[in-house]
């Protein structure tokens, strides 16, 4: 019955979108006629049909929208991922569509009544329709998605369209895997019972769910209650018999979900299965910044350490002469630091000590931690309100420009203090699975000087599992307003 809901929903779910892929294509045609044609009605019939491509961009755009999983039944997808498929699914609609009308239809690339100028650049009747429809069609597809979204919410607040499931595993893994699926009650899967890890059992409920019997019952109770899905929770004691267990459902026409038994304590980013030559790989731990995510933050990285260095520079300049005058030794200190993979690099900081060899080694006015105290008195008092107001970091904009730092990030720790933590601080590597950044979560909290060094990793542990550029861009305007004075600062 579930299954006929769901094709019932993915078709109403294929006219809707081919509904709203058709508003957006008008959308961008009328654009067009606005811009080039500077005129709204079409001196011939046929220019409705033909002009808003739509006999084009329909087929293609549900075509990509497929290819992209969006009509597949998955309850338990978040709003964001969903959102970050569409913007995919769009651009790719684009970029299928301009080598098939440059094919069949070449016309709208050749239509040009008046021009338009943008960015110095001039804009035929193509370009224009185009670039509306890649502005238009995911924004309108999200709004149609979320809506969607909302309805199926309140259809399923009052007992229509659920997914009931079954749990294998009552232990501590199964019944986080229920907690957690009732929490998340917005996508309409509903556990019906369990089933025990071991093969028989005398546990009734769990959860206040029925226990239905153990593996050895397996069959049975799957044919008698027949789920929607089933969710593997084996212990890990248990776990051996996983390929067994996943063998037996085959003979069942269920979706199967396994969920690991993993601490999350140990997962700083999230896991995500993929596949090389038919063999499936479970990425346990990576670095969160491979790839595109990579580059992107790159570019940040550079276009902001450049801003950045020019427009301190007269700054930058003043607190040299300062720097200079405070005392002998170099106007910049370098220490070693470390960054992404462990990898060891020079740190530039404007000197803020009588002398460069206090600045390079702890001493007896260090805190336990290894850090500078609050009052130390080798500190230079142009290197005291330098430290208080974070400026004698601003040299480290060129740590950035050459890759060995990024603008976000957890602070560079120095080698030594690495070497100490890694083994009192579980989790503490993990903060090299990204660059070391000039400011970063912790920071903009707060946490700085002699703080918690638990409180600190927590942060920087959660900056690592949620990284993303628009992260990255939220701390460094919270930096503006956060990270330059703090009472915390020393």
């Amino acid at each position: 019955m579930v299954k006929q809901q769901h094709q019932l929903f993915a078709l109403l779910l294929v006219c809707v979108d081919g509904l709203v892929i058709t508003l957006a294509s008008y959308a961008a045609w009328a654009i067009r006629r606005l811009t080039i044609e500077r005129t709204w009605w079409p001196h011939q019939w046929e220019h409705w049909i033909k002009e808003p491509l739509v006999l084009f961009i329909v087929p293609i755009a549900l075509l990509c929208l497929r290819s992209f999983g969006l009509y597949r039944p998955r309850r338990d997808r978040s709003l964001v991922g969903e959102i970050i498929q569409l913007v995919k699914a769009s651009v790719m609609t684009i970029v299928v569509l301009i080598p098939v009308l440059y094919v069949l239809d070449k016309s709208i690339f050749k239509q040009t009544y008046h021009e338009v100028v943008l960015f110095g650049k001039t804009l035929d009747a193509g370009r224009v329709q185009l670039g509306s429809l890649l502005l238009i069609l995911p924004v309108a597809l999200i709004a149609h998605r979320t809506a969607f979204r909302a309805t199926l919410r309140a259809l399923r607040r009052r007992g229509w369209n659920l997914r009931h499931v079954a749990i294998i595993g009552c232990g501590r893994l199964g019944q986080i895997v229920a907690r957690t699926l009732e929490r998340n009650s917005w996508t309409g899967i509903k556990v019906s019972y369990f089933i025990s890890h071991q093969d028989q059992t005398r546990r009734e409920r769990c959860l206040d769910r029925p226990v239905l019997g153990g593996l050895a019952d397996l069959e049975r109770i799957l044919s008698e209650n027949k789920p929607d899905a089933v969710y593997v929770a084996l212990p890990s004691q248990r776990s051996n018999l996983l390929s067994d267990v996943l063998g037996r459902l085959e003979r069942f026409s269920v979706d199967v979900r396994v969920v690991p038994d993993l601490s999350p304590r140990y997962l700083p980013q999230s896991m995500a299965v993929s596949e090389l030559d038919g063999m499936p790989i479970l990425s346990y731990r990576e670095c969160p910044t491979h790839g595109l995510g990579g580059v992107s933050k790159r570019a940040l990285d550079i276009v902001g350490s450049l801003a950045a260095m020019i427009l301190f520079a007269p700054l930058m300049l003043v607190i040299a002469v300062l720097v200079r005058l405070s005392g002998p030794g170099p106007i910049i200190f370098k220490q070693r630091r470390v960054s992404l993979g462990g990898e060891v690099f020079n740190i530039y900081k404007f000197r803020t000590m009588h002398h460069v060899e206090d600045e390079a080694a702890p001493s007896l006015f260090a805190t336990t931690n290894g850090w500078t105290e609050r009052d130390d008195p080798r500190i230079t008092p142009i290197g005291r309100w330098l430290r208080k107001t974070s400026l004698d970091e601003l040299p480290q904009f060129l740590n950035v420009l050459k890759g060995d730092m990024s603008l976000v990030g957890p602070r560079p720790e120095r080698p030594e203090l690495i070497e100490r933590f890694k083994e009192d601080w579980r989790g503490y590597m993990l903060r090299q699975h990204v660059k070391a950044g000039i400011t970063g979560w912790a920071q903009v909290n707060g946490l700085r000087g002699q703080t918690s060094l638990k409180k600190r990793l927590q942060y920087d542990l959660f900056y690592i599992r949620h990284w993303s550029l628009a992260f990255d861009i939220r701390i460094m305007i919270l930096t503006l307003f956060r990270g330059f004075v703090h009472k915390n600062a020393h």
